[in-house]
C-alpha cells in the first residue's frame, strides 16, 4: 500500500517528532534563538555537544537522523527520545570502520540529513574539542554539503552552568534541575555550508570546527578558563 511505503513511513515519523520535540522544548525553560536557516538539502550536520538536550533543540529544527554510541539507546527518556528522532546507533568495539561507514553513506544517500556531533563527547560549552574527520568522510562518499552547526546555552548573556549534562551527572538529576531554573537562552547558528567534495575528511573537520568555534567566540576552541572533566552524552 502506498501509505505504507518505507519513504512516506519515515517522512511522518519525522514530522511526529518534530511537533513532540517542540512541545517539549515549551515545557522545558528553554529559549530558542536561530540564526542562519536549516538547510532545506540533504546535508551532514556537524555540531559542539553540550548536552542531551541538543538532540531535543536540534531535532526540532529540521527532519534529521543523529549518530549516537550504542549504550545511549538503553538510556532512560533521552535513549526514547534519540530513538524517536531517526538516530544511527554504533556499537563501538564491534564491527568495523567500514561497517559505520557504509551506514551512515546509506542514511545521506537515502536524502536523509544526518546530525553527528563530532566532538564524540559533552563540554560545559566552554570550549570545542577537536572534531574527528573520519566520520565526516560519509558527507564526501555521499556527495552532500556539510553544514557546520553552533549550539550555546547562556543566562543573561554568560554561559549557563545548568544545561550541561557533563561528569558524573545522572539524567533525573539534571533534568530536576533543569525544571527548576530560570529560563535558559539556547543559541543555535546555521553557518555556511561547506563543499564536502572540495576538502578531504581532515580538511572537512578542521573547517567545521573552525566556524563553530569563530560563532561562539572560543579562540582555538577554548574560553579562558579550564575546561571541566566531560561524559558523552549522546
Amino acid at each position: 500500500m502506498q501509505w505504507l511505503l518505507p519513504a512516506r513511513v519515515d517522512r511522518q515519523r519525522q514530522k511526529l517528532t518534530r511537533w513532540w520535540l517542540r512541545n517539549l522544548i515549551r515545557i522545558l525553560p528553554l529559549r530558542v534563538r536561530v540564526q542562519g536557516t536549516a538547510p532545506g538539502q540533504t546535508a551532514l550536520w556537524v555540531s559542539n555537544h553540550v548536552s542531551w538536550l541538543d538532540i531535543v533543540v536540534l531535532g526540532a529544527q529540521a527532519p534529521v537522523h543523529f549518530l549516537s554510541k550504542a549504550e545511549v539507546r538503553n538510556w532512560p527518556v533521552i535513549g526514547w527520545l534519540a530513538s524517536a528522532a531517526g538516530t544511527c546507533f554504533i556499537q563501538r568495539g564491534q564491527g568495523t570502520s567500514s561497517t559505520v561507514q557504509d551506514q551512515l553513506n546509506d542514511v545521506l544517500a537515502a536524502g536523509r540529513s544526518l546530525v553527528m556531533f563530532a566532538e564524540g563527547t559533552t563540554t560545559a560549552g566552554d570550549r570545542v574539542r577537536t572534531f574527528h574527520g573520519r566520520l565526516l568522510a560519509a558527507a564526501i562518499e555521499a556527495q552532500v554539503p556539510t553544514q557546520p552547526v553552533a549550539v550555546a546555552y547562556r543566562y543573561a548573556g554568560q554561559r549557563d552552568a545548568v544545561a550541561p549534562f557533563i561528569d558524573d551527572d545522572e539524567f533525573s538529576q539534571h533534568l530536576w534541575r533543569l525544571l527548576g531554573s530560570r529560563d535558559i537562552d539556547v543559541e543555535i547558528h546555521f553557518l555556511p555550508l561547506l563543499d564536502s567534495s572540495a576538502l578531504n575528511r581532515n580538511q572537512l573537520a578542521r573547517s567545521a570546527h573552525a566556524s563553530v568555534c569563530q560563532a561562539l567566540g572560543l579562540d582555538d576552541g577554548k574560553s579562558a578558563s579550564e575546561p571541566a572533566e566531560v561524559k558523552a552524552a549522546a
